[in-house]
């Protein structure tokens, strides 16, 4: 998988990571996509929620050690 951005978001609490990802989606392209990296247990249920509200797809979660990844497709 070909990753154009990556966020690392780790330390930051809710909102902060989905902020710092809307910004970042918002200078991306469309079909591009970014990759947040957060130590925030919530951002799994966060990112879900925003994929959804936005319409960007929410491509991969998964958790490795204390972090949480996440890989958003822009729309």
């Amino acid at each position: 998988m070909h990753i154009d951005k990556e966020l690392d978001t780790r330390g930051l609490n809710c909102p902060l990571p989905i902020l710092k990802a809307k910004k970042a989606l918002a200078e991306m392209s469309s079909g591009q996509l970014l990759r947040v990296v957060s130590t925030d247990p919530g951002s799994t249920r966060d990112f879900m929620a925003f994929a959804k509200q936005t319409g960007n797809d929410l491509v991969e979660q998964q958790a490795e050690g204390g972090d949480f990844i996440h890989v958003l497709k822009r729309r």
